[in-house]
């Protein structure tokens, strides 16, 4: 993945190696709920996976000297991983038991842990499968509201739920960077509101080279190496 619009040497969304390689490497859980006849439509998981990393970031713990601030560092430091699971039942309360926070959409719950290393996932979470995250709309999303953030997603890549889960949760993240102190305090205060839509083709083109924040995979899974996922419009990075 590839941040566009820092073009760093040592960005965390190159995807050729740099020294963030070096580093330990970390990853941020999160968890959808998936419930056998109670399946969240994907839209609101996409926009609730989003939610939650925003809430994990702005946590009060995630910063200063909060006990997930240093997991997050070393997180941050290294490449910016995540990996969406799913569970039901006795496996989401299993879930529910370890130290995160639960965003709730429409009807998607998606719990985000803080970060763990990459081969040092808590039991409960490991045998979680990453896998059967596939979901669909009832009926198509209502176009975006142009006063609120949107993150387009690639017309031109398919991805299971999951992954496209990931891809949003790294284009808020993104976005999140962008903004000044007090333009993030604002989002937050508004209860990060947010839309991700997929974008129309004829305008993906227009979209990826207009300076916006540009989400690049760095291929471990599904797509192909530099592929663009997602862009975050934030209205305050027009």
């Amino acid at each position: 993945m590839s941040h566009d619009v820092t073009p760093s040497t040592d960005s965390p969304f190159r995807s050729e190696p740099t020294a963030r390689d070096q580093a330990p490497q970390f990853v941020l859980p999160l968890v959808v709920r998936i419930e056998k006849t109670a399946r969240p439509a994907r839209t609101d998981a996409l926009e609730t996976a989003a939610r939650a990393v925003l809430v994990m970031l702005s946590d009060e713990r995630s910063v200063g000297d909060g006990e997930w601030a240093e997991a997050v560092r070393d997180w941050q430091d290294a490449r910016i991983r995540k990996v969406v699971r799913r569970a039901r039942g006795a496996e989401w309360r299993r879930a529910e038991g370890l130290p995160g926070i639960t965003v709730t959409g429409k009807s998607a719950e998606v719990r985000v842990f803080p970060p763990v290393p990459l081969d040092g996932w808590p039991k409960d979470l490991a045998r979680l499968q990453v896998s059967g995250t596939d979901l669909d709309d009832p009926e198509p999303p209502v176009a975006a509201d142009g006063t609120a953030p949107v993150l387009w997603l690639n017309p031109d890549l398919d991805m299971s739920a999951g992954k496209a889960m990931a891809q949003a949760g790294h284009g808020a993240q993104l976005a999140w960077w962008e903004l000044s102190d007090e333009e993030r305090a604002a989002w937050r205060d508004a209860g990060f509101p947010l839309a991700v839509r997929a974008a129309d083709p004829a305008r993906w083109a227009e979209l990826t080279a207009g300076g916006l924040p540009l989400v690049r995979d760095a291929g471990f899974t599904e797509i192909a190496p530099g592929s663009c996922t997602v862009v975050a419009d934030h209205p305050a990075l027009r």
